[in-house]
């Protein structure tokens, strides 16, 4: 029995060893080396390097003079501990009468000019950082109002931030909610 124990003894330890410490420092390190940003979070910093935010999770902006992010079911919204979809199927009436709602809200403030999805459903993870670049450029004309500056230097602003599909194919365009409205408080800063 001793000659079949210690070889399994042995062939734990060494397991533990290489696939429990040995591979993950190495991979910890090789992103570390290779990709910083990425694999400390993509931390968006200012100037005096106090962490704003993360470029990967969305934040509830509701400023007049922000683009404002989807809407969010992770717990009061944007809540990265409850990230979570709400879970109600496409014939749920409380999700349809919210979507209804989000919408005549969403028409009201635009002057009824259509609504694209993202701007009144929530995603998966309800902490989306990105909204598509047709609700960005919905929302352009009230941050426009609001900073005092032409619509056409925010839409500019827009698309500067606005990321083509992944390999030219990949998934839609995007613009990051976060990153733009840095870029907007750059260019128009507002007391």
């Amino acid at each position: 029995m001793l000659s079949q124990l210690r070889p399994a003894v042995v062939m734990v330890a060494l397991f533990t060893l290489l696939l429990g410490l040995a591979y993950p420092l190495g991979i910890t390190g090789l992103a570390q080396g290779l990709f910083p940003a990425q694999a400390n979070g993509s931390l968006i910093r200012d100037a005096d390097g106090t962490i704003r935010g993360s470029a990967l999770i969305g934040q509830g902006f509701t400023e007049a003079r922000y683009l404002h992010p989807r809407p969010s079911a992770a717990g009061d919204g944007y809540d990265a501990s409850a990230s979570s979809g709400s879970n109600l199927g496409p014939l749920n009436t409380d999700l349809a009468d919210r979507i209804r709602t989000s919408v005549a809200e969403q028409q009201a403030e635009t002057g009824g000019k259509p609504i694209p999805a993202d701007a009144v459903t929530t995603s998966a993870s309800g902490l989306d950082p990105d909204v598509s670049p047709a609700y960005a450029r919905l929302q352009a004309d009230r941050v426009a109002r609001a900073r005092g500056v032409p619509v056409s230097e925010v839409q500019a602003v827009i698309d500067a931030n606005t990321r083509g599909a992944l390999l030219g194919f990949i998934g839609q365009p995007t613009v990051n909610v976060l990153l733009t409205n840095r870029a907007l408080d750059e260019r128009f800063p507002t007391r």
